[in-house]
């Protein structure tokens, strides 16, 4: 069964950066749309960016654009988060997801991984 494994988290101060990768195992890794998800404490689980499988089409969340950027290397089976002027707000665990179509919904990714998180400090 294929899996996602995240990397990159860690705990920094307000307006640092941080680079979430997650790696795919399997063979099919650019035929699927990745995505990126949060989930703060307290809070559900939130979309804030998707890429098709080519990585030339990228969408994100008001909250994280212009922000955040995300970037797949398909020859490596990874997957890539750029987030810059981190805030506390975005305090959270981050996970990957892989799907079958690019959406803004859960609902239409099948395989996620573990998590991440990412703390940020004021």
């Amino acid at each position: 069964q294929d899996e996602l494994v995240e990397s990159g988290g860690g705990l920094v101060e307000a307006g640092a950066s941080l680079r979430l990768s997650c790696t795919g195992s399997g063979r099919t890794f650019n035929t699927y749309a990745m995505a990126w998800f949060r989930q703060g404490p307290g809070k559900g689980r939130e979309w804030i960016s998707t890429i098709d499988r080519s990585g030339e089409l990228t969408y994100y969340a008001d909250s994280v654009k212009r922000r955040f950027t995300i970037s797949r290397d398909n020859a490596k089976n990874t997957l890539y988060l750029n987030m810059t002027n981190l805030k506390p707000e975005d305090t959270a665990v981050y996970v990957c997801a892989r799907g079958s179509i690019v959406s803004v919904s859960d609902i239409h990714y099948d395989t996620w991984g573990q998590g991440t998180q990412v703390t940020v400090s004021s």
